[in-house]
């Protein structure tokens, strides 16, 4: 493969993966990523940067090549739930008004139902990995804040584990409080997005 092929094929790749990156329903710009689940994918195309078709100014010098994740996030009308799918990993998030009373971790009659759905998801994804984070607003104490959303990523693990009852899978549980918001906290709209539980695992082969 010549040189020019080889630049032609990487620009088209970035191209394509900038195009078609779009989210597929409307949706609040995406969340800060809590760690541990950043896209991880290398680029397929290698670069040579001392490669003359360049044109590189002098002394400039090429980064590392990454991929670009395509992400499509779909949200049900009303914003009860919400889902993000990469190319390497499922996120499913359910706002706390569909789980829990107010400033409760206590699970309501339809939670269950909900966190089914979501255990059937991880069985087709065969998944041995599983993220359950909590979330809160940004009103009252932050440190009440950690502490609720911790609860109630607890109770969704526990419904997740008992509904799963598979040894295989290795949880990570946290409450992250009013940090990572997906929508503006200024707003009671907003705020009812922020208040939520992600549940999140790899795809199949991801």
């Amino acid at each position: 493969m010549t040189s020019n092929l080889r630049l032609a094929t990487a620009i088209s790749f970035l191209l394509a993966s900038t195009l078609y990156g779009t989210t597929t329903a409307q949706a609040d710009d995406d969340p800060g990523d809590p760690p541990g689940t950043e896209p991880s994918a290398s680029a397929p195309v290698e670069v040579d940067a001392n490669d003359p078709d360049l044109k590189l100014p002098d002394g400039a010098t090429l980064a590392r090549a990454k991929v670009l994740d395509i992400k499509s996030i779909v949200e049900e009308q009303g914003g009860d739930e919400r889902r993000e799918d990469t190319n390497t990993s499922v996120t499913l998030a359910l706002q706390a008004e569909v789980l829990f009373g107010k400033d409760s971790a206590k699970l309501g009659a339809e939670a269950k139902s909900r966190i089914t759905g979501i255990a059937d998801e991880i069985k087709t994804q065969n998944a041995t990995r599983v993220r359950v984070f909590g979330f809160t607003d940004d009103l009252g104490a932050s440190a009440h804040g950690d502490v609720l959303s911790k609860k109630r990523a607890n109770a969704v693990h526990d419904v997740l584990s008992q509904t799963l009852n598979d040894a295989d899978i290795t949880y990570e549980v946290r409450g992250y409080g009013e940090q990572y918001p997906i929508a503006d906290n200024s707003t009671e709209a907003g705020r009812k997005k922020n208040r939520r539980v992600e549940v999140s695992f790899p795809r199949s082969g991801g």
